[in-house]
């Protein structure tokens, strides 16, 4: 068994196109391998800036391909196909024989037994591998074809010791690398992935990335636990991080006391998004004017450390200026300025947008009994923000600035919190406004922005969403689901659409508010997968409820999801599966035309009579209740009704040769699946 060590070392590679090179190159080996039939016990992808690495163990030096039958074209398909055919498999059409699959004839050859040797696949197919790698943004230089990330130096490749012999563009592949980035012209040869491990080691230069993170978090712990303070959680930040060093050391730096004055989140942005640095937090949760830098190299002298504090000094001086200078400025006075800020062609301006927000949010008002004059000003002075020098020089801080704005400018606690959150939530994870003023900014923007898009046909693709609409509607969805709340979607939809119309801007209607409805209930049944519940158990409760019910809608697919397979409801599904069954069998016939009701006349047994009053039982406990419904108690119901509904049909003849009574029992077992449809459309769940 030998090991492939393949290391592509070029000037340093963005943290952004790092991951995605490392897994597609290792993904493609892997495939090769796969596809050759030989195998390997173990594989690896590594980076630092300047390296890219893959590592293969166990793989096997040579392996037997056994001969096998190889199915081409239809002997009726064009010249062209069979031609191809014969080239890809490098054989000529003597080498063809006709068979019949199914009916039809296809051209065969015999593939003959072959030992392939793993260093000759290797070396063939090594430059086709990298040449396939695509990155998301790449550069040519000097008079080289290449495409690369940044320009790449050198080509080590080693398999069983042994150097491959291939040319990739402009670079021939060889058993040495560099090992100073800064002096290219020091180089040594390696014969295997330990020693070229442990030579960097020595170094502290750490080759796997997810080492160097280790590290890191190891470093942090320790500095978090002497210094007594706390270092929040960042993982996209720690990922970044350990992508751009190789020798991770860990600097602690402190900014003026006096920038603490300004918000948090200014400090936050400046430190994680601009400087990526760590900010640190007291155990109250309160930010504190230290904070840490991932640094490349040892700061013996104490340059990096004076280096970064007078960066970070810098920016937070020029956002305190910002700061003193916009706080002051009356919100309402400058509302007047968003009319020469564009929102989007076709939707006006941002002005015109808060015009049809003071609307569309005095009809949410209504809905949570909140003060429609305060809900007004919220969307009134919501955008405002946009103009300031702070959002300027920080964009992340949108919205998060306003509500500070209005709460130094005496504005209620409440229209504060809800400027500042009414961007909000932004992702599965992101924080949901709870207070009713927030409910109704948050909501009120998100619809006006999906109204709007659709209905100027600028809605996602598959691949696409360049306006961010799935992360509305998931906000949508999110802000109705987290807070328990019911909106009517439709009406609300509708009455954006008739604000569009009444500024003069032309939308698709019908077809747009169709369209964003169903837009809406697949984000719904998205966010539903998200939290685990079963695709047919979705269903079932989407069938059941429209857009106006997306609470109820999840609330009742959660519990059934939670309870399926526990005891309860097994005895649900087996109860509405038994009865469902045989009534559609024979409703298939269509020998029968059933009404809404049973004939209790004609009962033959008690069986019958006790269905019918177990039925009875369910429907008035389904018409007695309304919002307050506790789903877990439905369901408890509806299981309890299984053992009457299996004496019955143990006892009882459906199929009764009686005409008259077979329909009156099939109208019996209709009313039973139609009252526990009064829960969600139980024909829809899957017998697992």
């Amino acid at each position: 068994m030998s090991e492939f060590f393949l290391e592509l070392f070029s000037e340093e590679i963005p943290a952004s196109l790092q991951q995605n090179a490392r897994n597609t190159l290792l993904e493609n080996f892997q495939k090769l391998f796969q596809e050759k039939q030989i195998s390997f016990k173990k594989s690896s992808s590594f980076s630092t800036p300047n390296r890219l690495i893959i590592l293969f163990q166990g793989l096997s030096k040579e392996v037997i391909q056994n001969a096998e039958e190889i199915k081409g074209p239809n002997v009726n398909a064009p010249e062209k196909a069979i031609e191809g055919f014969l080239r890809s498999n490098q054989i000529d059409k003597n080498d063809l024989f006709k068979k019949m699959i199914e009916k039809r004839e296809f051209y065969f050859f015999k593939k003959s037994s072959k030992k392939i040797n793993t260093i000759n696949l290797l070396e063939e197919h090594t430059p086709l591998i990298l040449n396939k790698l695509q990155w998301k943004k790449s550069m040519r230089w000097g008079g080289h074809s290449l495409n690369w990330a940044r320009p790449l130096k050198s080509i080590l490749a080693i398999f069983d010791g042994k150097s491959l012999v291939f040319q990739f563009h402009h670079l021939k592949c060889t058993k040495a690398t560099f090992i100073d980035k800064e002096f290219e012209d020091k180089k040594k040869t390696f014969k295997d992935f330990k020693s070229y491990k442990d030579f960097f080691n020595q170094s502290g230069i750490i080759i796997d990335h997810n080492l160097r993170r280790e590290f890191i978090i190891k470093e942090f712990e320790k500095i978090s636990n002497k210094k007594n303070f706390i270092i929040e959680s960042n993982k996209k930040l720690l990922d970044e991080v350990t992508d751009i060093v190789e020798q991770p050391n860990i600097i602690i730096c402190k900014f003026d006391e006096k920038f603490l004055n300004i918000p948090k989140e200014i400090l936050i942005i400046t430190m994680q998004y601009h400087q990526k640095y760590f900010p640190t937090f007291n155990k109250k949760g309160k930010i504190t004017n230290e904070f840490l830098v991932v640094a490349n190299n040892k700061d013996t002298e104490g340059y990096i450390k004076l280096g970064n504090e007078r960066v970070v000094d810098a920016r937070l001086s020029d956002a305190q200026f910002f700061w003193e200078k916009n706080k002051s400025q009356n919100l309402i006075k400058q509302v007047s300025k968003l009319k020469t800020m564009n929102y989007f062609k076709g939707l006006g301006s941002y002005f015109d947008k808060i015009q049809r927000m003071r609307k569309l949010g005095g009809m949410i008002s209504d809905e949570l009994l909140i003060s429609k004059d305060q809900v007004e000003l919220s969307t009134s002075i919501c955008k405002v923000d946009l103009i300031s020098d702070l959002v300027g020089e920080f964009p992340e801080l949108q919205g998060i600035m306003g509500g500070y704005f209005a709460e130094a400018q005496g504005f209620d606690k409440e229209i504060a919190l809800a400027v500042s959150e009414h961007y909000l939530p932004t992702g599965l994870d992101s924080k949901t406004p709870k207070k009713p003023f927030s409910i109704a900014l948050a909501l009120t923007d998100k619809i006006d922005t999906l109204v709007g898009f659709f209905g100027i046909n600028q809605k996602p693709t598959s691949s696409k969403d360049p306006y961010a609409l799935r992360r509305s509607a998931l906000g949508v969805i999110k802000l109705l689901i987290d807070n328990n709340k019911e909106f009517k979607i439709k009406d609300l939809i509708s009455y954006s659409s008739s604000l569009h119309r009444d500024q003069g801007f032309e939308l698709s209607i019908d077809l747009s508010q169709k369209e964003l409805i169903e837009f809406l209930m697949d984000r719904l049944k998205y966010y539903m997968k998200e939290k685990k519940i079963r695709a047919d158990i979705s269903e079932a409760a989407i069938i059941s409820h429209g857009i106006d019910h997306i609470n109820k809608i999840y609330k009742k697919a959660s519990a059934l999801n939670e309870l399926i397979t526990k005891e309860i409801g097994e005895d649900i599904i087996a109860s509405y599966k038994r009865a469902s069954s045989i009534l559609e069998n024979e409703l298939k016939s269509g020998d029968f035309k059933l009404s809404n009701a049973t004939d209790p006349g004609i009962f033959k047994n008690d069986y019958e009579k006790n269905l019918l009053k177990k039925i009875n039982e369910l429907r008035k406990y389904f018409a007695s209740i309304n919002k307050d419904e506790i789903y877990e108690e439905s369901l408890a119901n509806l299981a309890g009704a299984k053992k009457v509904i299996f004496e019955f049909f143990d006892n009882v003849k459906v199929n009764d040769e009686d005409k008259s009574i077979k329909k009156n029992r099939l109208e019996l077992l209709q009313m039973l699946c139609r009252t526990f449809n009064n829960y969600i459309n139980f024909s829809s769940i899957e017998i697992k």
